[in-house]
Order: C-alpha cells, then structure tokens, then sequence
C-alpha cells in the first residue's frame, strides 16, 4: 500500500487489530502483567510499565503522524521533556531552551540545573546573534518551542538545526500548539518531536499525557530503556482515550482554527485588545516563517489588555464561555492569564525576558460556535468598561 495520508494514519491505527473475537475497535488492556510463553522466553510484553498494547498502537500512530521512527508515551508533557533530557544529558553538557517557553519547562529544567544534573541556558531564539553566541557555546541538547506559550512566536526550524547540527547538538521541537497537522518538525530538520497529548492530541481535557517522537530507531530504544528505567511511561486506558481523540484530529483542529480566525478578526477591532499575537497576522514577526514550516496557522492567540489591571479583572470574571483555566487545546473555550498561571514558577526577571506582562491574557479557541465565543467577548468587554 502507498504511504497513507495523516487523516487515514489517525482514524485507521489500530483498527481491526483485535484476533481474539475481532472486535473493529481496539479493546483496552488493563492487565499490569502478562505470561511468559515458556521458561526463558520473553513476550512481546512482559510488565505494563516497560509495554502495552494501547500504549504501542498510540506511539505509532504518533511517530508514523510525526515522520519519525519510534515514539514513548509518557504519563505527561512535562515528564516527556524529564525524560529527553534524562536519556542523553550529563552532568556538565549544556541544554539551550527557550527564555519565553512554557512556565512548566522553565521551571524543570532551572531547578535540575540548580541540582547540577547539567548545565541551561535560556535563549531568544528569534535573536540571531543571541542564536550564534550560545551556539558557540557547544549544546549537547536544543529545545525549541514553535510557536510559543503563550506569545506564540515562531522560530525557523530548519535554519537553526542546521546550526545546532554543524555543532553536533540534537534539537526537539514541542509542537503542542499545532500538532502533526500543522507542522511536521522533523521533516525540517529536527531529531525530536515533543508534545503534551493532554492538549490537542487528546482533544478533550479529561487525559493527562505526553510523547516523545525519535527521528531514528536508535534514539527512541534509548528513550524507550529509561522510560522503563524511571518509570515515565503512560498508562493503558490513557493511552486507549488519547488514540480515541486522535480520530478527529484533523477534522477537531481545522475547526479550532476557523473560529480562532473569526476572533481574532474581532480582537483586531475593539479598543481594549492592545497588540494582538497570532503567526497568521501579517504584522507578527514569525509571520513568513510560519508560512514557510507550517500548514495552517493553529488556533491559539494572545493579546494585551489595554484597560487597566483592575478592569482586566473585571473582563475575565464576566465572561461566560471561556473559562478561567490552565491548559489549552480541548473542545472548550479557555482564557488564562499567564504571569498568575501557567508561568507563574518564573520570576519576574524571567518574565520580563520572556516578554510576559501582567496585561498579557492567553486564549485558546475551543469549538463552540464562533458567534456566541464573539457575543461572549464583547459583553464582557462592555462590563469591564462600566463604573463601579
């Protein structure tokens, strides 16, 4: 058979795969062990923590989406970023990351430095000449973060794993915010594709989950043995739910994008949305990197208040149908404020190198219907705009 299209390679893992009593969809495996066929011989599986059928059929639907050769599904996106940098750094070696990535990631990776399991240094990877300067620095590991949470800024891909590999560094890409549909990082160049499958992926917000996809078979058995080895791993009926969401990825993220499009049009209208942050903006600075890399523009957006902190408020607590929430990427309409949430492991120093102000308000377009997210925004806008 030809290679199949993503949308086919989403509905169709896994289907029929059940010889048992030939069940369409897969059946869930809960057994936390499994027999050995004869003394000696070891099964394909043998404990659920080291494999599972729900986790393999999940990993390959992600690695064949991604383009890559193998792929661990782990219990979350912050522990597939613990276990990238567990598998291939050493006390000493140099990890370059973000300085405006998600609070999450800077807050793991600050605190490890801190213990001295290796060295990191956050960079401005749209800075050209910060890029070359800490490339001389000889990375053992380069995360990127494209576009970015929350200000979702978008750095090349290509150029700069040409540059990280010219040094003999690795590059991963966290491509939560667009998802296979939309950016395929290692067909530019990556060696690594991570994600929270909590978000998009899933699609649903009731699974917590992450994966992290190898360019080569080598680098996923290395991935593989110490997932094993610190217990990282992702359970089975997580596993069975996140293959579940998959099924309409395509047609979920599609739909999260024309509503995204629909507000934004709105946003760039109304008085109190100051500077607006989306790659599909010809304004943004990404903007013609983001049509090179990618194919659509996702359905998160940022933007700055331009009323007052107190009014801010005032706008976040009268809306109706985006709720006040962490996350992003589920059927649901969310608005965050990042400074008290998601990035609130980072100083203030960090966030002020991060571009992230106390006006910044991060919302991720769900797929309710695009008039009402609208009529919702602008009452709240109209409340926060009236005297107490």
């Amino acid at each position: 058979m030809t290679s199949r299209k993503p949308a086919t390679i989403a509905v169709r893992t896994g289907i029929e795969s059940d010889t048992q009593y030939h069940a369409v969809v897969p059946p869930i495996y809960l057994s936390t062990n499994y027999g050995f066929p004869a003394f000696g011989e070891v099964p394909e599986y043998d404990y659920t923590r080291s494999g599972n059928p729900n986790r393999g059929l999940l990993e390959k639907a992600l690695y064949e989406l991604e383009g890559g050769q193998a792929a661990v599904i782990t219990n979350c996106g912050t522990a597939a970023l613990n276990l990238w940098v567990s598998a291939f750094l050493n006390p000493g070696e140099l990890l370059l990351a973000p300085n405006d990535c998600y609070g999450g990631t800077y807050r793991l990776f600050h605190n490890r430095a801190l213990k001295g399991d290796f060295k990191v240094k956050f960079v401005d990877f749209c800075d050209d000449a910060a890029v070359r300067e800490a490339m001389a620095l000889k990375p053992k590991l380069i995360l990127l973060e494209t576009p970015s949470n929350p200000l979702v800024r978008v750095v090349d891909i290509e150029k700069i794993c040409q540059q990280a590999h010219a040094t003999g560094a690795k590059v991963a890409v966290d491509n939560t915010f667009l998802s296979p549909v939309y950016q395929q990082p290692i067909s530019l160049g990556a060696d690594f594709v991570i994600h929270s499958t909590t978000k998009y992926i899933n699609g649903h917000s009731d699974v917590l989950g992450g994966v992290i996809i190898s360019k080569t078979a080598e680098d996923g058995e290395t991935l593989g043995w110490w997932a094993n080895c610190i217990g990282a791993s992702g359970t089975p009926f997580d596993s069975y739910m996140t293959l579940r969401g998959i099924r309409t990825l395509g047609a979920r993220m599609r739909s999260h994008e024309e509503n995204s499009q629909k507000i934004l049009d709105y946003l760039l209208s109304h008085k109190l949305a100051g500077t607006v942050y989306h790659p599909g903006l010809p304004t943004h600075p990404g903007h013609e990197i983001a049509k090179k890399q990618q194919k659509g523009f996702g359905s998160m957006l940022s933007f700055e208040f331009a009323g007052s902190y107190d009014q801010l408020k005032k706008f976040v607590s009268q809306l109706q149908l985006f709720s006040l929430a962490e996350s992003l990427g589920g059927v649901e309409s969310l608005i965050c404020h990042p400074a008290s949430m998601t990035h609130r492991a980072m100083d203030d120093e960090a966030l002020k190198n991060a571009g992230i102000s106390q006006q910044l308000l991060r919302l991720s377009v769900g797929l309710e219907d695009a008039g009402d997210l609208i009529a919702d925004l602008d009452q709240a806008f109209t409340y926060a705009q009236e005297e107490n």
